[in-house]
């Protein structure tokens, strides 16, 4: 393949640290080293000189943590996704931004290709180059581990050794990790047998259950649209509002996940996640609408929950189906307006107070004492239509 430039999705980490090596060993031409700001932990200075020193011609450092807030986590919790009931996709939402503004940077920079340091086994391929195929199938896509020969940590550990190429990754603390705003992953080391406990030590954004208060912490959390706007009255920025949410969950022990996961490309995969911030907002936002909800809509919108979900795991964040859903999914969070009330408590958030404007709970009707706005008589010709197909049947049988 002859290619001009190259953009290369760059953290710093061992995968992306040894391909801009190889990279430009390989291809013989300019590597630009883009890194993206999702909310993660990172010394960026240090990530510019590591970049530098390995062989980029220019390394750049894009903030998306607003964005990535706003316009890719704010959307899918609108719509409560979940994949395979369990996980919150913060991976799965960060790739398709990252990958737009890599596409984006390609442009700028006159690029004529771009590369990721996603395996051949995993979901993140996909995801970046759906995208990249999505928003400029022009580009060549170089994706390293499926075609070179450094097919395990091992041998990329040997690499970077023999290049002079500091790596994070040790014998100590051998687990591959993504971290964003909304959570950090682990996968790898002893976490691959999956009956292995994770160690506490591995853990970063929470406390243990085990070791958080002793006494609960109450939060108010305010929604417009469906949207989080305000914690206990402070109005927050979307991506500062998720940042001190993940500072109240972690310290209660909040947003510790588990689980054995299918990938996209067909295998099972043990993942072990922490969302703190994430796991508050989807229960309140869940709360919020059982009482500003339509039932109907409400079967409905949970109906789609599923699909939506795996198109964001699969990678087809920018496809027309997922337009079409997220479409429909914000249609119905126009009256998802109010306030919830938490309870934090040792790794458990309880939703114990709702209100809102467009509550469609009503006391009257609901209360078991006297009331004036429903006969309870009317209740025996309800039961009676509804039950007419399965007298039917029954009598059919006899």
């Amino acid at each position: 393949m002859n290619v001009n430039k190259i953009v290369l999705a760059y953290s710093g980490g061992l995968d992306t640290s040894v391909i801009l090596k190889w990279l430009a060993e390989e291809y013989g031409c300019p590597i630009i080293a883009y890194s993206a700001d999702v909310g993660q932990q990172e010394d960026w200075d240090a990530v510019r000189k590591k970049g530098m020193a390995t062989g980029a011609e220019k390394v750049i450092v894009s903030d998306l943590r607003e964005e990535f807030a706003r316009d890719y986590i704010f959307p899918a919790f609108r719509a409560n996704a979940i994949y395979e009931g369990s996980y919150l996709l913060g991976t799965s939402l960060a790739r398709p931004l990252i990958a737009k503004e890599q596409v984006r940077i390609a442009q700028q920079e006159g690029a004529d290709a771009v590369s990721h340091g996603a395996t051949g086994k995993g979901n993140d391929q996909v995801r970046f180059e759906l995208t990249y195929l999505a928003l400029n199938p022009k580009l060549k896509i170089i994706a390293p581990w499926r075609i070179w020969t450094l097919n395990s940590r091992t041998k990329l550990v040997e690499f970077a050794a023999q290049h002079n190429i500091p790596v994070p990754t040790t014998k100590k603390n051998p687990y591959s990790s993504d971290e964003n705003l909304l959570h950090i992953s682990f996968e790898g080391g002893i976490l691959e047998d999956p009956w292995n406990e994770p160690e506490e030590s591995m853990f970063k954004l929470s406390v243990s259950p085990e070791n958080a208060p002793d006494r609960p912490t109450y939060i108010e959390l305010e929604f417009e649209q469906g949207n989080p706007v305000a914690v206990d009255g402070e109005r927050l920025s979307p991506a500062a509002l998720l940042a001190k949410l993940n500072k109240l969950g972690g310290a209660n022990g909040i947003g510790r996940l588990d689980m054995v996961e299918n990938r996209f490309v067909g295998i099972k995969s043990r993942g072990v996640y922490e969302t703190p911030g994430g796991t508050i907002l989807r229960a309140a936002h869940r709360d919020l609408e059982t009482i500003t909800l339509d039932r109907e809509v409400l079967r409905l919108r949970d109906s789609l929950v599923p699909e939506y979900s795996k198109l964001i795991y699969n990678g087809f964040w920018f496809s027309p189906e997922m337009k079409l859903l997220q479409g429909v999914m914000d249609e119905s969070q126009a009256t998802v307006n109010g306030t919830v009330r938490l309870k934090l408590y040792k790794g458990n958030c309880i939703p114990v107070g709702r209100k809102s404007v467009n509550s469609l709970y009503s006391e009257a009707h609901a209360t078991f004492e006297a009331d004036q706005v429903y006969n309870q008589a009317d209740a025996g010709g309800f039961i009676r239509l509804n039950s007419m197909r399965l007298q039917i049947q029954a009598l059919n049988r006899k």
